[in-house]
């Protein structure tokens, strides 16, 4: 009898445990869905109308390798179709060896478009979307992306200044203003939204587009470094929020939520950086209706980035 009573008692015991468990999962997962619609309220706030999002096919899979990649593309025109894009990424994102690479394509990389010929990189996504940009990708160099993402530099803005209320720390190299919207002084100083979108936009200078691109990937390591730690992943929810109304993606937020903690995890170390074209592997003639491009060694250059991925 008292053996029965004893196992009883243990057995309401590990229910009331159980309970309490569950209880706090629902607790949380509806304080991260109070979080995630704060933040989009937040955003739809301060923009003129609902944005209205282009609903693109996207054939995508994971690589030969096991990454997940995210074809990462920024542009002015959030949701029309015909616009270039502006900057091209690629996010590979391999969970098992828990590693996080970046890849930027220079947009004025002279590549064979399917179906359209040689053009630069960037038409790919006027001439047919995220679709035919990942087609580009994989027909020159050999590799799978499996989502995409479409941001509009304003979600890049709102971003920042909610993740970082006193601005994002960097060394700003030299005075930068033309066609940028503000004016950067050269030093160490932390820049909020507006002026950090106006430091990785800059290109008017002897480095043009390759000062650009080293100041994107800059800049993406110093967020990562900056807002890794326990207090940053408990805010993701509102920051996903945030920036979920400025971006077209075909990535679940649940997805989204999952890599960005794991990116911000402080266990995941640095993030490793590369950059289509590599060095010494193009040349830059004017082409006919395309101007300066860059006329890169495809050869060459999927092979330095299948190395990338896989060291």
């Amino acid at each position: 009898m008292r053996s029965e009573r004893h196992k009883g008692k243990k057995k309401r015991r590990w229910r009331s445990i159980l309970l309490v468990f569950l209880l706090l999962v629902c607790a949380g997962i509806g304080y991260s869905y109070f979080q995630y619609k704060q933040g989009v309220n937040q955003s739809l706030k301060k923009m003129d109308q609902n944005p209205s999002k282009v609903v693109y096919s996207f054939e995508g899979q994971k690589d030969q390798y096991g990454d997940t990649n995210i074809l990462m593309l920024g542009s002015d025109a959030r949701g029309k179709e015909k616009s270039r894009s502006d900057t091209i990424m690629i996010a590979h994102f391999n969970e098992d060896k828990g590693t996080f690479k970046l890849t930027s394509i220079m947009r004025d990389s002279y590549l064979e478009i399917p179906g359209h010929g040689k053009h630069k990189i960037n038409a790919a996504f006027a001439l047919g979307g995220p679709e035919l940009m990942r087609q580009t990708i994989k027909q020159n160099f050999d590799i799978d992306l499996q989502y995409y993402a479409i941001v509009d530099f304003q979600g890049f803005v709102q971003l920042i200044d909610e993740a970082f209320p006193n601005g994002v720390e960097i060394d700003v190299e030299k005075e930068m203003k033309k066609n940028i919207g503000v004016k950067l002084e050269p030093g160490l100083q932390r820049l909020n939204g507006k002026q950090l979108l106006g430091y990785v936009r800059f290109r008017h200078d002897a480095m043009s587009d390759f000062g650009r691109v080293e100041r994107q990937q800059k800049t993406i390591k110093a967020i990562k470094d900056q807002l890794s730690g326990l207090q940053t992943i408990a805010k993701l929810p509102k920051l996903i929020g945030v920036v979920s109304p400025y971006v077209n993606t075909n990535m679940k937020t649940s997805d989204v939520l999952f890599m960005a903690k794991d990116f911000l995890s402080e266990k995941r170390g640095t993030i490793d950086t590369f950059r289509i074209p590599v060095e010494n592997s193009f040349t830059e003639p004017r082409v006919q209706g395309e101007g300066l491009v860059l006329d890169i060694d495809v050869e060459k250059n999927k092979e330095a980035l299948h190395q990338f991925i896989t060291k």
